[in-house]
């Protein structure tokens, strides 16, 4: 596959991640892989703001490293961007020097409300959560990034000079490896409660109806309170609620290093860091009233893609399309779909879906309509594989892909709805949906109909059909008026076979009458 391959790098006060993606001439991309390398570049820094010699070369080492790697996926051009260690470390012209000459790196460094934005990006870009704001809290090595904004565009960005390593630098510099004492900690807490004073006001202003964690830190103290967790306090995956959060640094604080990086579920090499970082979520959630946290592992890597691709000719930008648009678009255009075959039978099946509910055939909302949609816009995605059972193959795909800003029961119900828009009719027992619930079953049942109707409208791949919809019912039958240019037999032909499938769901037979575009405009 022809296109552009780039490789972002992001060198952060604790690690250096690689991110290599091709960029495909349809704006879709691929991501050809994710690394990821502790180098603890801010170790020892925060006091004297001085970057250490090894920790300079540990850092340029796997820069070089990863540059290697890139290049063996023929990446043509490098996008590197450094964090808070970078920016206030008096020597950091040592650092990008020697990037710049053993790496052949051009690093920019970027300041914390621009780290904000990029955060914010990846966030945003990868969670669907339709018009209420959320609060987005990425805690760093260095400094910590808090947003809030909404899906298509933020409202505060800010960055605070408090981190994992920063902190842990203050605090533990001379007995890193004892336990935390109540004492301490609480000391702790009263130190990043002074540094975030001015934001937890601004905040306290702002409206929000759900918050977001990112970053190493939050991801790792999420998978502690997973493993940890009592049975009488079972939380939901993916969610870090305040009483988990607590519970974790109780324990966490308990314990001398060596037996905190055998805790289950941790990163023995963010043991020594996590009970600070943890700290700085702590007086986050209780400030601002969090009960629970929704972890993400999308950050600035995921925002530099975002905004690469927003600076690309023909790309729309990032605020038109919502998430779950932009997560079906870059699949279906990532698997060479038809687009044209792909609208048409959308359009097509939000019609029948419409006139369907006004003649009360079926009481769905919004959100089966929506999924209807995205089904219809990926039913022929399984034809990447092959096309013989290509409706099995599309299942596959959506099933398996990471299908940004939805979750798994709506990733279920579009994934047997595109595996059921031809050959096999569904059939409560036959639907696999270990997710969704007996009503979400039917849905799919329901929904499937008006694809396998849509798809047969288009048989041709030509759009000779214009408009369809259910004008007149009775209790045995319903009319389907179709709107046509040219000849469309294969359609009828095509919807013909539905007959039965559609008789089956509605207990109701259709009734073709079809009509000339011209005709129509005429009238």
């Amino acid at each position: 596959m022809t296109g552009r391959v780039v490789a972002f790098l992001d060198i952060g006060t604790n690690s250096v991640r690689l991110f290599v993606v091709r960029f495909n001439p349809n704006h879709s991309y691929t991501i050809l892989t994710r690394q990821k390398q502790q180098v603890r570049l801010g170790e020892g820094e925060f006091e004297d703001g001085v970057l250490l010699p090894e920790a300079i070369d540990r850092t340029v080492l796997v820069c070089r490293k990863f540059v290697d790697l890139a290049r063996t996926f023929s990446c043509g051009e490098f996008i590197a961007v450094a964090t808070s260690a970078t920016r206030e470390a008096a020597n950091r012209d040592d650092l990008l020097n020697r990037l710049r000459q053993e790496t052949q790196l051009d690093v920019r460094v970027i300041s914390g409300r621009e780290e904000a934005r990029l955060i914010y990006l990846g966030v945003a870009s990868g969670i669907h959560f339709g018009e209420q704001n959320a609060l987005f809290i990425d805690i760093g090595g260095g400094s910590t990034e808090i947003i809030v904004g909404g899906e298509k565009e933020y409202q505060y960005l800010e960055s605070v000079k408090v981190g994992a390593i920063r902190l842990t630098n203050h605090f533990f510099r001379d007995n890193l490896s004892d336990p935390v004492s109540p004492e301490s900690y609480k000391e702790i807490q009263q130190y990043v409660r002074s540094k975030l004073v001015y934001t937890i006001q601004k905040l306290k202003k702002l409206k929000f109806g759900r918050a977001i964690g990112s970053s190493g830190t939050i991801i790792n103290l999420a998978e502690i309170a997973s493993r940890t967790r009592f049975r009488s306090n079972s939380g939901q995956d993916g969610v870090l609620t305040r009483r988990d959060l607590k519970e974790v640094i109780s324990l966490l604080s308990s314990l001398p290093l060596e037996a905190r990086r055998r805790v289950p579920g941790i990163n023995p090499d963010r043991a020594d860091i996590i009970i600070a970082g943890a700290a700085i979520l702590d007086v986050l959630m209780k400030e601002t009233a969090i009960d629970s946290l929704t972890i993400t592992p999308r950050g600035l890597q995921d925002g530099l893609v975002i905004d690469y691709l927003s600076r690309m000719a023909g790309f729309s930008p990032f605020g038109e399309l919502s998430v779950r648009q932009r997560s079906v678009l870059q699949l279906g255009r990532s698997c060479g779909i038809n687009e044209t075959h792909a609208r048409t039978v959308c359009a097509l099946a939000l019609e029948l879906f419409d006139s369907a509910k006004r003649l009360k055939l079926h009481d769905y909302g919004e959100r089966e309509r929506e999924i209807l949609e995205y089904a219809a816009f990926l039913h022929d995605i399984g034809s990447f594989i092959s096309y013989t059972n290509h409706h099995s193959h599309s299942w596959y795909i959506i099933s398996n892909v990471e299908l940004l800003g939805f979750d798994q029961k709506e990733i279920a119900m579009i994934a047997n709805i595109s595996r059921f828009h031809r050959k096999k009719v569904p059939n409560l027992k036959g639907i696999d949906m270990a997710p969704c619930n007996e009503a979400e079953r039917q849905a799919v049942r329901v929904l499937s109909i008006f694809l396998r109707l849509a798809e047969s409208l288009d048989r041709s791949h030509a759009s000779y059909v214009r408009h369809a919809g259910f004008r007149k019912v009775d209790r045995d039958t319903v009319t389907l008026d179709v709107i046509a240019r040219n000849d469309c037999q294969l359609e009828l032909w095509g919807v013909d076979n539905e007959r039965k499938a559609f008789q089956r769901v509605f207990d109701r037979d259709i009734l073709l009458i079809v009509r000339s575009e011209d005709a129509e405009k005429k009238a």
